[in-house]
């Protein structure tokens, strides 16, 4: 739905909450659609939100708290009683029911929980961490054993009236609901009615474990064009099912924590949250920044003689280190993205490494020829060419090496490389640029006076 719509229907919710007609507000938003639903619901202050929330019927406020984010759906739980929480819970998908009460405190989950007809599906879930496969899949799915027919699998599916997102296959378990195969609905359809579910399934399945972290269950469907993928436990047991849709918002929010990474930004960061709390998460990275400045600025007074007697210099120098600067944010965005989607592992560092540094020649000599031959026309000293263009080329090659070594190695110390990489990288290309140009024009200094 356009944001237009979005914003109009809010506009006609809010008018009526002014009325004080909440049931026309209320109609309003069933107008839109669950998620724009849902987004609608988040711009409304707390006291109306609190008005319309009363107000809604099982099955809607289910649906609001299912397409909410996680604090925000929390935040619209901790308001609701115990009694109608639970029949809430009751109403929303497993998955979905586990993840808000996660988010509440100890005491009023465990009153929820108590009052729940479907408690015990859902409190398996809330053994599992957020972001690993079993946090991510639901309890609710279907599975044939290998000695049925087909035309029994076909009755049993419409007898339990699968839900829209049950995924096109089906999975298969032995006596032990150990996971053996997988039939998909066209196959299971086509199939002679008395053929044996065994006979039909396919016995290569992909499947995680209830640990696997989620950027890894994310890699792999998208690698294998999965619209589900199973999850099994340490002894090959069938415990859950993990759907495309909720595997789209874990790719969101992994692209979405490198990105604020390779800033030095936590992931939570909102963009209208509190400035405090936003001053907490980026002050201790910008003192560290301040940090490796200073290395620089070490690097640069080193060669203060030299800049007194060509003034130049100190106008040239920040060129030298902001292109290169610029070179290996490329190559740390490429390497780290290729970290992240598993196409680039330890065992690719050299050709990495050797790569992204013919990279640094072929884009220093270019930038540098430019630069080089700008500075000879500015100044008109042959020589400030040449050092500028030599300096640049080095110091590319540096950045590219830094660019692909840096998170590699990170990655070998299980840490993020998306977190500090980028702090590292920037004080590499600031130091050996300013410390190759200095350098060569320390060297070359007769000829530049």
């Amino acid at each position: 739905m356009e944001q237009s719509e979005i914003d109009l229907a809010l506009d006609q919710v809010r008018a009526a909450l002014e009325a004080g007609k909440i049931d026309a507000a209320i109609a309003a938003l069933a107008t839109l659609h669950p998620a724009d639903r849902a987004e609608a619901f988040a711009d409304l202050p707390r006291d109306d939100q609190n008005e319309i929330l009363p107000r809604l019927n099982t099955e809607a406020t289910a649906d609001l708290l299912e397409e909410l984010e996680d604090e925000e759906a929390a935040e619209v739980a901790a308001h609701l009683s115990p009694e109608t929480l639970a029949d809430v819970l009751d109403e929303m998908d497993p998955d979905d029911a586990a993840d808000v009460l996660g988010d509440l405190s100890p005491a009023q989950a465990a009153s929820a929980l108590a009052q729940m007809e479907d408690a015990a599906e859902v409190i398996p879930l809330l053994a599992h961490a957020d972001d690993t496969a079993g946090g991510l899949m639901t309890s609710e799915f279907f599975a044939l054993r290998r000695q049925m027919t087909t035309q029994m699998a076909i009755d049993f599916l419409r007898h339990q009236h699968p839900a829209t997102e049950t995924p096109y296959y089906l999975y298969v378990v032995d006596r032990f609901n150990v996971l053996i195969g997988i039939v998909g609905l066209r196959d299971l359809i086509a199939a002679d009615p008395q053929a044996t579910i065994e006979s039909i399934m396919k016995r290569d399945v992909t499947a995680v474990v209830v640990g696997t972290d989620q950027e890894e269950v994310a890699r792999l469907m998208s690698h294998y064009d999965l619209a589900a993928i199973p999850v099994v436990d340490a002894e090959g047991k069938l415990v859950g099912v993990i759907n495309y849709d909720d595997i789209v918002d874990v790719m969101e929010e992994e692209a979405t924590e490198d990105m604020y990474r390779l800033a030095n930004l936590p992931g939570d960061e909102e963009t209208f949250g509190s400035v405090f709390g936003s001053v907490k998460r980026r002050l201790p990275w910008l003192i560290i920044n301040l940090g490796t400045a200073f290395l620089a600025a070490w690097v640069v007074s080193l060669f203060e003689n030299t800049i007194a007697k060509v003034a130049v210099l100190a106008a040239l120098q920040s060129i030298v280190a902001g292109q290169s600067g610029n070179s290996a944010t490329q190559t740390l965005t490429v390497i780290v993205r290729g970290v992240a989607l598993g196409e680039v592992e330890l065992k690719d560092a050299w050709r990495a490494m050797l790569r992204e540094a013919g990279l640094g020649i072929l884009n220093g000599a270019a930038i540098g020829l430019i630069v080089g031959l700008g500075a000879w026309i500015w100044r008109g000293r042959p020589a400030l060419g040449f050092i500028i263009a030599a300096a640049m080329i080095g110091d590319m090659i540096a950045g590219g090496i830094a660019g692909a070594l840096v998170p590699l190695t990170l990655k070998a110390f299980k840490l993020d490389p998306a977190l500090a990489s980028a702090v590292i990288v920037t004080t590499v290309t600031d130091c050996v640029g300013f410390g190759l140009f200095l350098g060569l024009a320390t060297l070359f200094l007769p000829y530049l006076q």
